[in-house]
């Protein structure tokens, strides 16, 4: 976990410069995304939960993993400003001053730390929450929603950490992996959105189109070459694949283990990984191609939300469809499913708009490399 600058006299490592670090905190991210689905499935296939249970224990331990990792990083950096040694900006971006310059903090890991530090304070409301209601019977309570918006925090500062490490393989690898994961953590926030009145549109396919374009085109940036955004849907293809069978198998052989039921209704369909679109793998190649055209002389700003607005409206327009097939519902009004895909088509032009932007400011990240 070396941070500063390579000294005159190389020495072999076992691992490239900023891996170690960057690994505990994707895998703490990776432990939170399978200790999410695991709890979604409890609550939908069992009901009530404690404080004390194998999937927030999960939640639990991947916030902190990356929230020691990240302070373990901004230690070792502010020691070695003050010791006057250079450090190397490639872990985790450059360092910025906290508390005046009481700490020198990578901004990747600022932010990460800063959403497990977060999580950690609505942990304990969470705990005091279950100890002045007992059982929560739905994912939804107030600390909750405070603890998967932490856990999103900390996955953004992941992103950054690899952005850093563009330049490298294993940077552009973690990239792609951190972004499909923080993809599918945040497709839980989407869930949310369902308790506002939208009229014929359904909110959860909408918000899903949102990220959906907003994270794809992230990736394209990020890698800046053909195989970005394939990448993410590539690597959500799998854990939506893993976590298909997890889930449910997890909830089930948990409740067996401690006593308790499983509801009668339950169809064996996983709640998070059903939310992720099935299409994701040929909106992905649809967004390569109108990206590949900016590359090779068009308008990068306007492409990125034209590709936006395509990926938004296939999620968007299909979502509702792939529930009906999945839950063997009956399919939705033609109002709805107009009115859903409309909106999936704005709201992914707006997330491919920003996408292009912050995709800028993940690149600004990577230290320039010299000639």
């Amino acid at each position: 976990m070396e941070i500063t600058a390579p000294a005159a006299t190389a020495v072999s490592t076992s691992a490239p410069k900023g891996l170690v670090a960057a690994g505990f905190v994707l895998g703490g991210s990776v432990l939170s995304l399978t200790g999410l689905t695991w709890d979604i499935q409890w609550h939908s296939d069992v009901g009530p939960d404690t404080f004390f249970t194998l999937p927030h224990l999960l939640l639990y331990s991947g916030s902190a993993i990356a929230g020691i990792a990240s302070l373990v990083v901004v230690l070792l950096t502010t020691a070695a400003e003050r010791a006057g040694r250079e450090v190397d900006p490639i872990v985790g971006g450059r360092a910025v001053g906290v508390f005046g310059r009481t700490f020198a903090a990578p901004v990747g890991y600022l932010i990460s730390g800063l959403g497990a530090a977060s999580f950690l304070l609505y942990g304990l409301w969470d705990q005091w929450w279950h100890s002045l209601y007992g059982f929560d019977a739905v994912i939804a309570s107030p600390p909750h929603i405070g603890l998967l918006l932490s856990v999103a925090i900390t996955m953004v500062g992941t992103v950054m950490v690899f952005a850093t490490a563009r330049h490298h393989r294993w940077g552009v690898i973690g990239g792609l992996v951190s972004l499909a994961v923080l993809f599918g953590f945040s497709t839980v926030i989407t869930i949310g959105l369902g308790q506002i009145p939208t009229g014929p549109v359904e909110p959860v396919p909408a918000g899903t189109a949102f990220l959906a374009a907003l994270i794809l085109i992230l990736g394209a940036r990020l890698v800046d070459r053909p195989g970005g955004a394939l990448g993410v849907a590539a690597v959500l293809a799998a854990l939506q694949g893993v976590y298909w069978w997890f889930s449910p198998w997890a909830a089930r052989v948990y409740a067996d283990a401690i006593g308790l039921p499983v509801r009668d209704y339950v169809d064996g369909i996983p709640d998070l990984p059903s939310i992720w679109p099935l299409s994701l793998l040929v909106v992905g190649g649809l967004v390569e191609l109108l990206l590949g055209v900016a590359r090779r002389g068009g308008d990068l700003g306007r492409m990125g939300w034209i590709a936006g607005g395509v990926a938004g409206l296939l999620v968007g327009g299909l979502a509702p469809v792939q529930t009906v097939v999945l839950r063997e519902l009956p399919l939705p009004g033609a109002e709805v499913l107009i009115a859903t895909a409309v909106a999936g088509l704005v709201l992914g032009a707006v997330g491919g708009f920003l996408a292009v932007r912050f995709g800028g400011m993940l690149r600004q990240l990577a230290p320039v490399r010299e000639g």
